[in-house]
């Protein structure tokens, strides 16, 4: 990731190097012309070389601020685009519609595609300070072994020393560096879950848990936080210290080397000022490791995201496009289903019952992601991996339990933008026409992000609609009435049969009224098939069917 920031903008970090190392020479340069002014002109009493030294020192500071100012803009230009960059790579992997395996929730996601795309930007920057570091400590070496040799040995020899003491506590500042980023990541998913889920939470009266959770990973944050503060603090202290120290022994050696005579005072103001400058590079080059530390553990996360393998297989579009609407899934396992083998015929309406709702979960996964573990999933007898993914996607869609709406109107989440089912008839069938009345403005009502400002039972519906509009040749929901009341789930279980039929859809459901709607319903029990018959007969005939259902 570092690497190819650096490629991606070589030539602006070239043209930004060499003028901040020339701002950095001539900062270096400014002690010596004073120096060279005082022995020169100022002792001597020469007033025409007093001029032109005192130009020559204008056009020095011209020099130093002109290049300042501009290799400052390159180099923040480039890591503002290369942040941008980043942010754009990001979200493009994220939104991708084969979709991505990656460990991370939607708050960590978030926190990556912003402070961690800027912070590994900001890697760019190390590149000019090191090299414009660099320069003015051997200008100011060689300018002190000219003017005075031992003096010059002590920069020289002591400059290394410093560096590598610097990096002695770098290995620990870069490991905390990287646990405190990862521990905020945390911190945020669980703050950004919290704040959506809020009205579930007080229904269910778990505030205090929610509170207690976020708490602990704020306090993980925060502990996490603290221990790369000291580590920073420590590297910190010890370039300042032992810059501090050398620079404090130039001067000294150079008052001593004043009084016995051996330096001029020209040449003692050459040492004095190198001496003062002498911390400013020492203190860039000791700035380094915390900036270094910071960026690669974010450029650590983001390769996390951009390396993550595709969720959903991209698949060589050599089949014809499917014309049907049969569904098949032949011995499928995946991620505790074990040889699943179903056929849903097309046009019918088919309910899953899952005893442990993890099966649930990984069906709809698996018939979200196209890809199975192990096994085949067939669209019209068609192995789904032949199919290239706008293909797939056009015959099959997926509407998960946890929806997100948009910003925008209540029409906008329905529609998408695009044509569909009749509006009314959606509306009624998912028994959001309720939803729309509510409000004065009707269709064209805002709606806050994620759906902030509905209930749990709206968010739902408007969501079912959307899913209904858009109107695909299988359609699979999962549990998409939890969150309404008994009479509206009653009532969306017959819209869904009705404005469904000749349609294949399924439902993943544990809802009495969904169960009954279905023409078959399928019984998964650890991760099996354990039965196939309809409400009904199950009621009748399956225990464990009627416990689970009627309690």
């Amino acid at each position: 990731m570092l690497a190819r920031a650096l490629s991606r903008h070589r030539w602006p970090l070239v043209g930004a190097t060499v003028l901040v190392s020339l701002h950095q020479a001539a900062e270096a340069t400014v002690p010596i012309a004073i120096g060279i002014i005082v022995d020169r002109a100022i002792a001597s009493g020469d007033i025409r070389f007093l001029v032109l030294a005192l130009a020559a020192l204008g056009a020095l500071f011209l020099v130093l601020t002109f290049s300042w100012r501009f290799g400052a803009r390159i180099v923040v230009s480039a890591v503002q685009r290369e942040a941008h960059a980043l942010r754009v790579e990001v979200a493009g992997r994220i939104l991708d519609p084969r979709g991505i395996r990656a460990p991370l929730k939607a708050g960590e996601l978030t926190t990556i595609s912003t402070t961690d795309a800027d912070n590994t930007a900001w890697f760019l920057d190390l590149i000019p300070r090191a090299v414009a570091a660099l320069t003015a400590l051997a200008i100011i070496s060689a300018a002190l072994l000219v003017t005075t040799l031992p003096l010059g040995l002590i920069v020289l020899l002591g400059t290394p020393a410093i560096m590598g003491l610097v990096q002695l506590g770098s290995p620990a500042l870069i490991r905390r560096t990287e646990q405190q980023q990862d521990c905020v990541g945390q911190a945020t998913s669980t703050a950004t879950d919290v704040v959506t889920g809020m009205r579930p939470l007080r229904g269910i009266g778990a505030e205090a848990s929610a509170t207690a959770l976020f708490d602990r990973r704020s306090q993980a944050a925060l502990a996490a936080r603290l221990r790369a503060a000291r580590a920073h603090s420590l590297v910190t202290a010890l370039g300042v210290t032992a810059s501090a120290l050398l620079a404090v022994g130039v001067v000294g050696g150079a008052g001593w080397m004043a009084l016995t005579g051996t330096l001029t005072p020209g040449e003692l103001i050459i040492v004095a000022g190198l001496a003062q400058f002498l911390l400013e590079p020492l203190g860039l080059l000791a700035s380094i490791p915390p900036m270094l530390a910071a960026s690669r553990g974010s450029a650590r996360r983001i390769a996390l995201v951009l390396d993550a393998p595709f969720a959903a297989p991209p698949g060589p579009g050599s089949a014809p496009p499917p014309v049907g609407t049969s569904l098949a899934l032949r011995g499928v396992s995946h991620h505790g289903l074990s040889g699943i083998d179903l056929a849903i015929g097309a046009g019918e309406h088919v309910a899953v019952f899952a005893h442990h709702p993890g099966d649930a979960d990984a069906l709809a996964a698996l018939l979200s992601s196209h890809a199975p573990e192990r096994g085949s999933l067939l669209i019209d007898g068609t192995d789904i991996a032949r199919l290239g993914l706008a293909q797939a996607r056009s015959a099959l869609i997926v509407e998960p339990h946890h929806t997100e709406l948009f910003a925008g109107t209540i029409r906008d989440n329905i529609t998408l933008g695009r044509e569909g089912v009749d509006l009314d008839m959606v509306l009624a069938a998912s028994a959001a026409a309720d939803v729309v009345a509510a409000h004065p403005e009707g269709l064209g009502h805002a709606v806050a992000d994620r759906g902030a400002t509905l209930s749990g039972g709206q968010r739902q519906r408007l969501a079912l609609a959307r899913a209904l509009h858009a109107d695909p040749p299988i359609l699979v929901l999962h549990d998409p009435t939890t969150a309404v009341d008994a009479v509206t789930e009653q009532s969306i279980a017959t819209g869904i049969r009705a404005l469904r039929a000749g349609r294949t859809t399924v439902t993943i459901t544990r809802s009495p009224a969904l169960l009954a709607a279905a023409h078959r319903v399928v019984e998964v029990r650890d991760g099996r098939v354990a039965s196939i018959a309809t409400h009904s007969w199950l009621m009748q005939h399956e225990p464990a069917y009627r416990a689970e259902v009627a309690r």
